[in-house]
């Protein structure tokens, strides 16, 4: 029997806490993209993470065993994650924050679509489907709506960041499908978090993006980044995880796009024009739909014996 719980006033304010540093972190890579590159500052940031969670897992005795089968799932998913945040990185340069952590999160629609033909459980249901033609449904009404940009630079950078959310969908199902799943959620962050390290530090060097400096501000962010974002963010979701029915935290975390867009448009000044705001809604909606179907359900099976 799933012992896990529904969402409470304790799980809500911890999500808030979570979405609003997950909103924030793409702001704060904007903002200090002239100081230090986003790859590079994703790098080190994922670097210092990595070391603060494999000291947990030292404490907590949870390091890998030999041929526990998670190292080759581990490196195929750190690889995913670094080329997430590669192709990241590159948008944050190119677009605006807000369009950026919206586009990210199509991740989910990419994972459904994916599941749904690996895992006979994970079928979608037609209300997922039509979740899925309205999250993308979304993502052109955002590219029509567009303003114009010199070169289009902008447009190609919104289109990365939907590449980053397929990078994302992708390591989701890794994870979904392989050892991966019944390892500890800190063992799978580890493999992550190092891979990432050095795969982007690697190429911030190739891209030439090593220029580092340290201004108040690019210290400030690559301290929130690692420990607020990377370490505290995360170890908070897993453990949320353990503890809560995961399709109602699944809701809650589409916070993490409206934070974003908040907090671009208040502390970046960007413009955030009718047609993205439309876009958006519709991608939000979406994948509200996708992924809280389950709880969405239960809900309406709740309501329906109620009134009986």
């Amino acid at each position: 029997m799933d012992s896990r719980k529904p969402v409470d006033g304790q799980a809500f304010g911890l999500m808030l806490i979570v979405c609003a540093a997950l909103g924030l972190q793409q702001v704060a890579l904007k903002a200090t993209l002239h100081d230090i590159s986003p790859v590079l500052q994703i790098a080190l940031r994922s670097g210092i993470a990595a070391a603060l969670v494999g000291a947990l897992m030292l404490w907590k005795r949870e390091l890998p065993r030999r041929g526990d089968g998670t190292l080759a799932p581990g490196l195929i998913a750190g690889g995913l994650f670094a080329v997430e945040f590669l192709i990241l990185g590159e948008a944050l340069r190119l677009t605006s924050s807000s369009h950026a952590v919206v586009f990210l999160y199509t991740a989910p629609v990419f994972t459904a679509l994916a599941l749904h033909f690996l895992v006979p459980a994970e079928r979608l249901a037609p209300v997922q489907w039509a979740g899925i033609l309205l999250a993308f449904g979304g993502i052109a009404a955002a590219f029509l709506g567009h303003p114009a940009a010199p070169g289009g630079a902008s447009l190609l950078g919104d289109l990365l960041a939907v590449l980053a959310g397929m990078a994302w969908g992708g390591t989701t199902v890794v994870i979904r499908i392989t050892r991966l799943a019944q390892a500890p959620a800190r063992q799978t962050l580890f493999y992550q978090l190092a891979v990432a390290f050095v795969v982007l530090l690697g190429s911030a060097a190739a891209l030439d993006q090593t220029g580092f400096n340290p201004t108040p501000l690019a210290l400030a962010s690559l301290t929130f980044q690692a420990l607020m974002v990377s370490f505290t963010a995360f170890m908070i979701w897993f453990w949320l995880l353990r503890k809560y029915l995961s399709s109602r935290l699944g809701v809650l975390s589409f916070m993490t796009p409206l934070f974003g867009v908040g907090l671009g448009a208040w502390l970046l000044d960007e413009p955030v024009d009718p047609g993205f705001l439309t876009g958006a809604g519709m991608v939000i909606a979406g994948i509200t739909l996708v992924s809280g179907h389950q709880g969405l359900k239960t809900l309406a099976d709740r309501r329906r014996r109620a009134a009986a």
